[in-house]
């Protein structure tokens, strides 16, 4: 039977989980967005604040439906609150002791009946479902990024999840203005199963000194019809996120192609993530935007 989802928990206020926040509240839920303390959530959700009145000053939002929407959200540190929720979506980094660690602690905080998902990209819904006491409630819910701009999200159903579970997220899906496709709980996926070799490959081509980056990036944007080039899309994701998702699909499925090239690894090891670090294939300023290449 499905279940109507009136207030949401979000689990991480980075950039993953402000954007599921945000698309949340745009269609008319309460949110709870929860960190490891009060000030990042409430970090999280100025960021959001600062994303929305830049919306106002192009006038495609007004300053009331801005503050509507912000009213809705309502940051906390711990997960204690979520006992207030009806569901909750776990939008952490792609670590699998991390996300354990946290379903353990959102099961236990979470109301009975209540809903917990995973904005994971490759982590195995089954496993996480396995450390909860409410296996038959948990899902995949995975977001694309950026979430209040890309209309897919991809649904997860691990072995123990319950028909009921998976109407009602797909109606959620649908009510915040989502495509749904739906996967089998295999490594990576739908979206990342094809995505990661793709990624991978551009690094190997940029590795092997085949082509310069902007070179790539193009022949993907005017070759392929793609809107980003995939070093691009790379630096966008994080490129520790990718780094994470191609190291789960190499060791889960064992096949080479998956395989991180060591550019990709060297560049994590240096801290060069991407956008939200200012630097990876590119380097950025602190609007984001693009000011010369760093590889």
């Amino acid at each position: 039977m499905e279940t109507t989802i009136r207030r949401l928990g979000v689990i991480g206020a980075g950039q993953m989980g402000r954007g599921i926040a945000q698309v949340a509240a745009s269609a008319g839920l309460e949110v709870l967005l929860c960190d490891v303390s009060r000030d990042v959530a409430e970090s999280g959700k100025g960021q959001i604040a600062s994303i929305l009145g830049k919306q106002v000053d192009k006038g495609k939002m007004t300053a009331e439906a801005r503050q509507d929407l912000l009213d809705r959200i309502t940051p906390a540190g711990g997960m204690e609150d979520l006992a207030t929720t009806d569901m909750a979506v776990e939008a952490a980094t792609e670590n699998v002791d991390l996300k354990l660690d946290l379903f353990r602690r959102a099961d236990a905080a979470l109301p009975a009946g209540a809903i917990l998902a995973s904005n994971t990209s490759s982590i195995s819904i089954t496993r996480l479902a396995g450390a909860t006491k409410r296996p038959d409630l948990v899902i995949g819910m995975h977001f694309m990024n950026p979430v209040p701009l890309m209309k897919l999200v991809e649904i997860v159903r691990g072995v123990q999840t319950s028909e009921a579970t998976y109407t009602t997220v797909r109606a959620l899906s649908e009510r915040l203005g989502k495509t749904v496709i739906v996967s089998k709980d295999q490594p990576g996926f739908i979206v990342n199963r094809m995505l990661i070799p793709f990624l991978n490959e551009a690094c190997f081509v940029l590795q092997e000194g085949i082509g310069e980056p902007e070179d790539i990036d193009a022949g993907a944007r005017l070759g392929l019809n793609h809107p980003m080039g995939p070093l691009e899309l790379a630096d966008l994701i994080g490129l520790d996120t990718v780094l994470a998702i191609a190291e789960v699909l190499h060791r889960e499925l064992g096949d080479s192609k998956y395989r991180p090239p060591v550019l990709l690894r060297n560049l994590v090891a240096a801290g060069w993530y991407g956008r939200k670090t200012g630097r990876g294939f590119y380097i950025y300023d602190a609007k984001g935007q693009r000011t010369g290449r760093a590889v």
